[in-house]
């Protein structure tokens, strides 16, 4: 059986939050939040398979994908404002309990809608998913001075982590030439 995943848009309080959404709606709904740099397109393999069981949502967070991408000046990127978000899509989706697979980025946002309405959570897949402190490990050790003191200087040094190279290459890097399509990345 061929699986159609359909590409939606519903607005979030002011925000447009792009989806892809597959399977029955009257099975249990398993939510999707991708990782940085990333979007729901790193879902387009999973889903097909999930949604022989499951109603499967994969959202784009706000700054990804084909999702609204604010200015900073009119949306705070932070883990909490993006979970308000994923509570509002799941809201306007009319989604009351669900299965959770998070991935890097989607794991605090998961893990903070868990945490508020346990009660709606079915069960947690969690890859790459780090919740504790020492997870992050030496490499973050400048990263955490950023964040306590973030100036222009040291922002800059993170520029780079967003350009289209650096993205192109989360994507490509150890895959065989030819087998990661396109549209995933810039």
């Amino acid at each position: 059986m061929i699986t159609i995943i359909q590409y939606k848009t519903v607005n979030v309080d002011g925000l447009d939050v792009f989806y892809r959404e597959a399977g029955d709606p009257s099975k249990p709904a398993f939510v999707l939040l991708h990782g940085f740099p990333s979007s729901s397109s790193m879902f387009r393999n999973l889903m097909p398979l999930l949604a022989r069981d499951f109603y499967v949502l994969a959202p784009d967070l706000i700054g990804f994908g084909n999702s609204a991408a604010p200015s900073r000046e009119s949306f705070e990127y932070t883990f909490e404002n993006l979970t308000k978000n994923v509570a509002g899509f799941l809201a306007a989706l009319k989604v009351d309990q669900y299965f959770l697979y998070v991935f890097d980025y989607g794991a605090p946002i998961g893990f903070r809608l868990a945490m508020r309405q346990p009660e709606r959570v079915l069960g947690i897949v969690s890859q790459n998913g780090n919740i504790y402190q020492e997870g992050l490990g030496p490499k973050w050790a400048e990263r955490v001075k950023y964040w306590a003191n973030p100036t222009p200087e040291p922002r800059a040094q993170y520029e780079s982590a967003f350009a289209p190279e650096t993205i192109k290459g989360q994507y490509l890097t150890g895959e065989k030439p030819g087998t990661v399509g396109p549209d995933g990345f810039p």
